[in-house]
């Protein structure tokens, strides 16, 4: 499964819309997960223009008066959407990835700076997951922390990092996700003229989703 995430970081113009329409197609994307799109309200023409398709399908969590505002949009020729949950930070598609015929749950995310917002995000996801306990997992966006100190640059730690990386770190352990390492970059945050640099953006997934699209490719099962 092809799943982009971006914190897009507002709209703006025509501009970011070409952009990702055309990184939709150029990568053939079954999920297109965007945060902070500072948008309270969204359409489905708008969708088109991002997909370039009829056949799709999206939740838009509008946050509040568009801060934390955040899309999920799937294409429905190969996933078959069965329900989803909206919180507070998330929105999570539950469905069947119909070529591969694999029950899964795609979680898009986008964790706000304070710590004890993100504790009640980590705690919904996690009451969550135990409701699907038997499907395969992806948990992806920007989740606003990191794991170890090397993953902030030129940034002056608080006095509750310690306790913030011990408690993302124990979310993933919890709840068995895999942190799948990145490519290119190290990090995925940068402040203007690379001052500060951070490691904000990950994908999360279960073990059963990892050796699952492991195996699995597309045209190889009956």
């Amino acid at each position: 499964m092809i799943i982009i995430s971006i914190n897009i970081r507002g709209m703006g113009g025509g501009t970011k819309a070409r952009y990702l329409s055309h990184l939709v197609s150029k990568e053939g994307a079954d999920f297109l997960c965007l945060q902070e799109m500072k948008t309270s309200s969204f359409s489905y023409a708008r969708c088109f223009l991002l997909w370039r398709s009829c056949n799709i399908g999206w939740v838009h969590h509008e946050g509040i008066n568009g801060a934390g505002s955040m899309l999920t949009m799937w294409n429905k020729e190969a996933f078959e959407y069965g329900s989803h949950a909206v919180g507070a930070g998330f929105i999570a598609i539950v469905g069947y990835h119909l070529e591969a015929k694999c029950h899964c749950v795609v979680v898009n995310v986008y964790a706000v700076c304070n710590l004890q917002d993100k504790i009640l995000l980590w705690e919904a996801l996690t009451s969550f997951k135990q409701s699907y306990q038997n499907l395969t997992w992806c948990v992806c966006g920007d989740f606003n922390t990191v794991r170890r100190p090397d993953e902030r640059k030129g940034i002056r730690g608080h006095s509750s990092q310690k306790k913030e990386i011990a408690g993302f770190n124990n979310f993933i352990e919890t709840n068995g996700w895999m942190d799948i390492p990145g490519v290119g970059k190290k990090f995925t945050w940068f402040k203007e003229n690379d001052t500060a640099k951070s490691r904000l953006d990950r994908f999360l997934v279960s073990e059963e989703w990892l050796h699952f699209w492991l195996v699995y490719r597309p045209g190889s099962r009956e």
